[in-house]
């Protein structure tokens, strides 16, 4: 299937992540051309995109999105480079690994997840159409696309992560509005979210070495297995292409092998070993 992103310019935020690097190559795939941006491990995103095939189609940009005049000058650039800005994936986030109940939790520790996870996406969303209200819709009529990437702690909750899943909580919101705001500057462009569940990223896997651990977050999946990072970029590149997706906005994918709020599994019944095996990336 022709996706229709040939030479779409797509900007994604925290690009230097599992699920960013992941975006990258699923973008790259379709001959788009990309503008990544990175914080905390930036110039690992540079030498690595230095070493793809698409090197020449991508510029890399030090922004932490949470910051205003940093997330618009990343937009700028991608301007100056390309001419315009297509895509937006408001992909940057963080998880705080400590288990903490909420009163334990420090007013630092509160608002860094607000901005990291929240904030983020909303300078992003406004950067984004800010940079279309300047260069216009495109001339085919293939709409602009944002995709926010939020979190099933965002639907279900997450003890121990309580100011994380008030952060995920609030992008419904910005969802909801935003497909209303986005067509007046671009009457074809579509907003919509993944909500991914435990998916195996370097951030999270630590957690996941834990004996046990495996079997106990699988237990509310029907489907006894653990996403990658490639699963939700494949999704995202989905809800992004303006043919397979020209007619989706507002929605939520959630992408958490069917997750529901009650036990499915037995401890007993999930064979930590055959997941793990179902983590290798196919490609």
């Amino acid at each position: 299937m022709d996706l229709g992103l040939r030479d779409a310019v797509v900007l994604i935020t925290g690009a230097s992540g599992g699920i960013g690097r992941a975006l990258a190559d699923e973008f790259a795939a379709e001959d788009a051309r990309l503008v990544l941006t990175g914080r905390t491990r930036f110039d690992e995103l540079v030498a690595l995109v230095a070493t793809k095939p698409w090197k020449d189609r991508a510029v890399c940009v030090r922004a932490d999105a949470a910051q205003p005049a940093e997330i618009e000058a990343a937009f700028s650039a991608g301007v100056e480079r390309f001419g315009r800005v297509d895509v937006a994936v408001a992909n940057a986030g963080f998880w705080p690994r400590e288990n903490l109940l909420l009163h334990q939790a420090s007013e630092a520790r509160i608002r860094g997840a607000l901005d990291a996870n929240l904030f983020s996406a909303v300078f992003t969303a406004r950067a984004f159409m800010a940079t279309l209200a300047r260069t216009g819709p495109r001339e085919d009529g293939r709409g602009a696309s944002l995709c926010l990437v939020g979190s099933t702690a965002g639907r279900f909750g997450e003890r121990h992560h309580c100011e994380y899943a008030v952060a995920k909580a609030g992008l419904h919101g910005l969802l909801v509005t935003l497909k209303n705001e986005i067509v007046l500057v671009d009457r074809y462009a579509r907003v919509n979210m993944v909500e991914p569940g435990w998916t195996v990223t370097h951030m999270v896997r630590p957690e996941l070495e834990t004996p046990g651990v495996i079997a106990r977050v699988t237990r509310t999946m029907p489907l006894r297995q653990l996403a990658r990072a490639v699963d939700i970029a494949r999704s995202i590149v989905l809800l992004s292409s303006p043919t397979a997706s020209r007619h989706t906005t507002g929605q939520t994918l959630t992408l958490a092998g069917g997750m529901e709020g009650r036990a499915l599994w037995e401890a007993a019944d999930v064979d930590e070993s055959a997941v793990r095996a179902r983590l290798v990336d196919p490609r």
